[in-house]
């Protein structure tokens, strides 16, 4: 089975919801037989490469609320975080473009360690001080403990056009299944899981996508077809 996740590395509840599904995974009785495969979604791509600035105020003024209420509700995302065990950093995060990130994890899966990669750079928003969106010195110190190599990520990380166009056809496939937001999970093209939602939630969709999966259907003559197998290839009788 195949669950495709949807998420940007902006997304608090991103970062909380893949820990609450990893949860389910963990107890999922088919977990070796599971393949997790994490697709690009950018909050806001109109964002400029650099341009950058802290979490609270952005906050409030996109939603028009006050910087207060805005605090608040970081130190709410923080509970909820650290309800789970995971670090957040409630005050001094920023926000940024992330799409060199995203351009970073396909990097990442090609080399199979795209879990590790997202993993760290999560941490390196949420949990860490410095600038995953406007200190490519951190993002590359970070894409190393997730086991890339530096030469690569530094290569990736100079050409723009690297990875470029799966990250737009990741954007594109979130669009056409109707994904407006994140993380958006999706079970082997059937399921559709939307927000941070309880484990209990994720298990019940993991093992409702497990339960509908359909035996393959061979079809075939009464005589059989010619093939090869194990023992070698049918001769034609004359």
């Amino acid at each position: 089975m195949r669950v495709e996740i949807w998420t940007d590395i902006n997304c608090p509840f991103c970062y909380i919801g893949k820990f609450r599904f990893e949860q389910a995974l963990d107890a999922f009785p088919h977990k070796d037989q599971v393949q997790v495969v994490h697709r690009s979604f950018e909050l806001d791509p109109t964002i400029a490469k650099g341009d950058t600035g802290l979490v609270v105020p952005h906050i409030a003024e996109k939603y028009g609320i006050s910087e207060e209420q805005a605090a608040a509700n970081e130190q709410g995302l923080g509970q909820q975080a650290q309800a789970l065990g995971l670090p957040y950093l409630t005050a001094g995060r920023d926000y940024g473009n992330s799409f060199d990130l995203h351009r970073l994890l396909h990097l990442a899966h090609e080399k199979g360690v795209q879990n590790a990669m997202i993993d760290a750079l999560y941490r390196g928003n949420f949990a860490e001080q410095g600038s995953v969106f406007a200190d490519e010195e951190h993002v590359v110190r970070l894409a190393v403990d997730a086991g890339l190599d530096e030469a690569e990520v530094r290569a990736v990380l100079a050409d723009p056009d690297k990875y470029a166009d799966e990250v737009r056809a990741d954007e594109r496939e979130a669009a056409e299944l109707g994904a407006n937001g994140v993380p958006f999970f999706v079970l082997d093209r059937k399921f559709g899981v939307s927000g941070a939602q309880p484990a209990e939630v994720f298990t019940q969709a993991l093992t409702q996508a497990w339960d509908s999966r359909s035996p393959l259907t061979v079809i075939d003559s009464a005589d059989g077809g010619d093939a090869c197998g194990p023992d070698g290839c049918a001769v034609p009788q004359s």
